[in-house]
């Protein structure tokens, strides 16, 4: 686990930033707290015989047990739509260059040298890469900013990000930015992610994640993905080793 990761897990467990950031294409989904004063955003939930299955998706293919008596309360919030079904705009391209979405595959060694080189998480990386661009290289937001990460002009200058359209270029530069909002905030994911979002000059002004409805969606919905990457992850490591273990000795 990487050095941001080991003090933002808790962070991201727990979805600090309130759900009042409602739209017309909002989906409903249940906030769940245990009593140690974590909460999960999940899909649906299920009783398995005294465990109660929290899934993390629609599809039920992600999902994480917990005790009935860990429930402290659970309430049903509005999901605003993750950017993957708000298509940005896609910047011109020249013919031979036309735009593609990366896949997790393409994505995954670029996040992976960026993440070894800052120390953050690739789960989170490939989080804030699924909600800024949804793996478009070439995205262009409403407000200008560009390539993967959604850099604006002027943050990629300051990263030395000469060309936002790259790949790489981008998500070392939006890594690196990143990092600085984590530094700046002491690992405090939320507001790390808020500051990203919103500038930190907005996260100062408001002492903590500024009232936008754009900003809160924005956190929670990163928050909600890195959740869903982290426990697949382990679910993965963990049936990794029983393999391992269970492997005949030759």
């Amino acid at each position: 686990m990487s050095r941001h990761s080991a003090k933002i897990w808790s962070a991201a467990l727990a979805l600090v930033c309130p759900c009042a950031c409602l739209s017309a294409a909002a989906h409903a989904a249940q906030r769940v707290t245990l009593k140690n004063g974590f909460d999960l955003v999940c899909d649906h939930r299920a009783d398995e015989g005294g465990k109660i299955r929290l899934y993390l998706d629609a599809a039920g293919t992600n999902y994480m047990d917990v005790d009935a008596s860990e429930i402290a309360s659970v309430e049903t919030v509005q999901m605003p739509p993750s950017s993957a079904h708000r298509s940005p705009a896609a910047a011109p391209a020249p013919a031979e260059a036309a735009p593609e979405k990366l896949s997790d595959g393409d994505l995954r060694p670029l996040l992976a040298r960026a993440g070894a080189a800052y120390d953050i998480d690739t789960d989170l990386l490939a989080s804030v890469v699924r909600e800024e661009s949804d793996g478009q290289p070439h995205a262009v937001s409403r407000a200008g900013a560009q390539g993967l990460m959604q850099l604006m002009p002027s943050t990629a200058v300051r990263m030395g990000v000469s060309n936002s359209f790259a790949p790489a270029e981008n998500i070392d530069g939006g890594t690196a930015y990143l990092n600085q909002m984590l530094l700046r905030y002491r690992d405090n994911l939320p507001l790390a992610l808020a500051a990203y979002n919103a500038g930190p000059a907005a996260v100062d002004r408001w002492h903590g994640i500024p009232p936008y409805p754009e900003t809160r969606a924005y956190v929670e919905r990163v928050i909600h993905e890195y959740n869903r990457r982290y426990e697949l992850r382990r679910r993965e490591r963990q049936v990794a080793g029983l393999t391992q273990a269970s492997a005949p000795v030759r």
